[in-house]
């Protein structure tokens, strides 16, 4: 019944051009019918031929002609009708997969930080192609062979039983024996499948974890190693497969030996019975017809079930992520506010990633327009889990985040985020080109604007310098460019943004001394008359912060300018002390 479900499921994906998924669903019926008057007019012609000897021309040959003209215009149409069903089909499916491909790629995106934190993307780069491609399958499947099959095996028993009761009876036994056999090979082959396909999961998180970290296998020279790894995962993934295709394999045979053993069975039942004078020679022709034709859905069905057995756990793990109810949606009556003046305020907020040990607890401040906010704490702290809870990478337990007095869950999701610039730590780049990549920040961006950016950013150097300029791509995650390079390009597109509210993660971490100090000037500018989080280590970047709040174990411990918090001697002076002042001191000595 699991399988039965997921088939309809599966079918049921097809919503969107369900008018023609109807239209080749009924003509699939008429080509099923159609094939069934194939062996019926040949046993038909077959009596007539057998009285050719015993009556005049003018008594067999009407009905001769009859018999042929029938067969030819239900075999032209079966050629014609088939060919129709089988292009419509191939293009239906081939539409549904690009739609199902874009569905499942827009719904990930839109999927929580968290989710996305407990899964690799090559498991989930796998599942969407996979799944995908498996659709494509079934959907051509059903349209090509699996629904006439179906009808099949509903129209042609009852239509044997009123033919010649004594042949059914031999057919139905055959489908009763493959029936047991089939679901026999199932339950027995069900949960190694799964577990091929968790080895299948884990050999594409493998493959793409290494190639992902190639500088890291080149420099701990770890090529070996991780093909050896990978070749214990295809191992253990081989082991499980086997047993799998093993039992199919004696389906398989067991169809084959199936033909004969029947056809045989049939001739020798219809000798007897055509003795006896309870069959015609015709009746026995139709039987055999009807026995291959019999056999070969058989065979369709078998190969059906054998696809969607091996389909099932990729399409389940599809549906599974399809069903995944995005963490950040927008309430019904969400509103967009257009530019916001950068009124920022948290009230006792707190968050826990995992429901047990908080993030962040209790916090509470304001932040004016204008103002800049620096987050100072140890690794941990909650410092960049607050400002995640800012832009809505998360939802707080409990608390409010207010933008301009309005609550940040009453906004649009994405209207909220285009009021908010963030530059990470990491400079997180696209495998495109450069321009393409600060367009992030303003999809019509000219090219004067992306110039201007890139110089504000201090990046304009070292773009110019490229062969192919604002064109050049900058490899996978921006592989091609220094840890510097990418982060000034981070920064140019958050400029190019424009936000009213700007998250300075550790932005000038990777940037050397010298350049940290011209790109520091050009962040002075930028900050101006725009609310400013900055979460940095380095004196230079938080003297002048209007307030600086001290994180502890996810809590707020302290609060105020740099000088007033110096002169508290508190954790933030013991802090200062030992990775500020000291500095300062030695460069003065």
């Amino acid at each position: 019944m699991k399988l039965v479900r997921l088939y309809m499921r599966v079918l049921g994906a097809l919503h969107r051009e369900a008018r023609l998924a109807w239209i080749l669903a009924i003509a699939n019926l008429a080509l099923a019918a159609a094939q069934f008057a194939q062996p019926v007019l040949f046993g038909h012609v077959i009596d007539a031929l057998t009285t050719v000897s015993s009556t005049s021309p003018d008594v067999w040959l009407p009905r001769f002609k009859i018999l042929i003209g029938m067969w030819v215009g239900f075999g032209l149409f079966t050629i014609v009708c088939s060919t129709l069903v089988a292009l419509y089909a191939d293009r239906l499916a081939h539409q549904q997969r690009h739609c199902m491909l874009s569905d499942y790629f827009e719904h990930v995106l839109q999927l929580p930080l968290a989710f996305h934190g407990e899964r690799h993307s090559g498991r989930l780069m796998k599942i969407m192609l996979q799944g995908t491609d498996g659709l494509w399958g079934l959907w051509v499947g059903f349209f090509r062979d699996h629904l006439a099959g179906f009808v099949s095996f509903f129209v042609l028993l009852p239509l044997s039983v009123f033919l010649n009761w004594r042949f059914a009876l031999l057919l139905i036994v055959l489908c009763a024996i493959f029936a047991v056999l089939t679901v026999f090979v199932m339950r027995k082959t069900e949960e190694l499948q799964s577990r091929v396909e968790e080895h299948y999961s884990e050999l594409a998180e493998r493959a793409s974890d290494t190639l992902g970290n190639v500088a890291l296998v080149h420099s701990f020279a770890r090529a070996d190693a991780e093909v050896k790894g990978l070749k214990h995962v295809i191992d253990k993934l081989l082991a499980a497969q086997i047993p799998v295709l093993s039992w199919w394999a004696v389906i398989s045979v067991l169809t084959q030996a199936s033909t004969t053993i029947t056809v045989l069975a049939i001739i020798i039942l219809g000798a007897w019975l055509n003795y006896q004078g309870l069959a015609t020679v015709g009746e026995i022709v139709t039987f055999m017809a009807f026995a291959q034709m019999l056999i070969q859905r058989l065979q369709d069905a078998v190969s059906f079930t054998n696809r969607i057995f091996t389909e099932a756990p990729r399409l389940k793990e599809f549906f599974d992520i399809m069903d995944t109810i995005p963490g950040m949606r927008d309430r019904p009556n969400a509103i967009d506010p257009g530019r916001v003046r950068g009124s920022v305020e948290f009230k006792d907020v707190t968050f826990s990633y995992d429901g047990r040990r908080p993030a962040v607890v209790d916090v509470s401040f304001n932040a004016e327009p204008g103002q800049t906010v620096a987050m100072v704490g140890s690794t941990g702290a909650g410092k960049s889990t607050a400002l995640a809870l800012l832009h809505r990478a998360f939802d707080p337990q409990s608390g409010t985040i207010l933008i301009d007095g309005i609550n940040v869950r009453d906004m649009k999701v994405a209207a909220l985020r285009r009021n908010i610039g963030v530059v990470f730590q990491e400079g997180l780049l696209f495998n495109r080109s450069i321009s393409e990549n600060l367009r992030i920040g303003k999809a019509d961006a000219t090219d004067a604007e992306l110039r201007e950016a890139a110089t504000r950013a201090q990046a304009i150097t070292f773009i110019d310098a490229a062969p192919d300029g604002f064109d050049g791509r900058v490899g996978e995650r921006g592989r091609m460019l220094s840890g510097g390079e990418r982060q000034r390009l981070s920064i140019a597109r958050a400029f190019l943004k424009n936000p009213p509210i700007l998250i300075l993660d550790e932005a000038t971490s990777a940037l050397d001394a010298k350049t940290e100090t011209a790109l520091l000037s050009a962040l002075d500018e930028v900050m101006k008359d725009r609310t400013t989080f900055v979460i940095a280590h380095r004196l230079s970047t938080i003297r002048k912060a209007d307030k600086i709040l001290m994180f502890e174990h996810g809590r707020i411990i302290e609060a105020g300018t740099f000088d007033e918090l110096v002169a508290q001697n508190g954790a933030f002076a013991e802090l200062a002390r030992a990775q500020y002042l000291a500095p300062e001191a030695t460069a003065a000595e």
